[in-house]
């Protein structure tokens, strides 16, 4: 019994020590802003590249991914517009040494450059605290999701892509999400509204991981590198991270964002 217990949460202690490691490193980032910001983004970017094109079996995976953090710069950096064929710059130039995987390759790489910019867009576009919420909302779906997950177990949510994730777990992260929300709204940053966007945000997190499991199952993977100790990868770490900031650009186009407290 005791063995069976320790199985369960045999990953906790490491997670809890990575994450308290990139917490620190990222709200220090997140408030001084500017460079530090965009330079850490930019890494981010950079070594999720090396790791995707190491899933694709490219045996310049390390070129890829300094080609595309710095792109990623020169996407933060150029005037709006100007950077936008910077996103594809490292995808064009890494199909061909690609050895599988070419089109989840292009998506994937696509998408986390411009969630990139969308990070730093938002970090230069409001206030810190915006950005810090939307990594409390990721945060907050892994953690809930995490511990209901192992403690209520049921159903599972998708079991052919992603065998450890529940139905418990799913919603508690959207539980988890909602009062992050609330907590906005009980201080007057934003209207009640704020708590669906929360709610949405925590859906988009969890697809970017589930998207990201699906990727690992199709190429036979278990984790996209060892460089986090207890999750893995920084793509790993970061999908829910990349999903939400994704569907926030597209967010903005719809409603106003950040919001106008009420």
């Amino acid at each position: 019994m005791t063995s069976a217990a320790g199985g369960k949460w045999a990953d906790l202690a490491p997670r809890l020590a990575t994450s308290a490691v990139l917490i620190a490193v990222g709200v220090v980032a997140i408030y001084l802003g500017g460079a530090w910001f965009a330079a850490l983004v930019a890494l981010s970017i950079g070594l999720i590249a090396w790791e995707l094109s190491r899933m694709a079996q490219s045996p310049r995976a390390v070129p890829v991914g300094v080609l595309s953090g710095l792109c990623c710069l020169g996407m933060l950096w150029l005037p709006d517009g100007w950077g936008l064929p910077l996103v594809l710059v490292p995808v064009l130039a890494s199909q061909p040494t690609l050895r599988r995987a070419h089109l989840a390759h292009a998506v994937f790489l696509s998408l986390a450059t411009l969630a990139g910019y969308g990070l730093v867009d938002l970090r230069g576009a409001a206030s810190p605290g915006w950005l810090v919420w939307l990594v409390l909302i990721v945060a907050a779906t892994d953690i809930f999701g995490y511990f209901a997950g192992r403690l209520l177990g049921g159903p599972k949510f998708w079991p052919r892509i992603s065998p450890k994730k529940t139905w418990s777990g799913t919603v508690a992260g959207w539980i988890g999400a909602l009062a992050v929300g609330a907590v906005v709204w009980a201080q007057g940053a934003a209207g009640p509204e704020i708590m669906a966007v929360s709610v949405a945000v925590s859906m988009a997190s969890q697809l970017g991981d589930i998207a990201q499991s699906a990727l690992k199952r199709h190429v036979g993977v278990k984790d996209s590198s060892n460089l986090l100790p207890g999750h893995g990868g920084v793509f790993d770490r970061f999908d829910g991270v990349l999903g939400a900031a994704v569907f926030l650009l597209l967010v903005e186009q719809i409603i106003d964002f950040p919001p106008v407290p009420a």
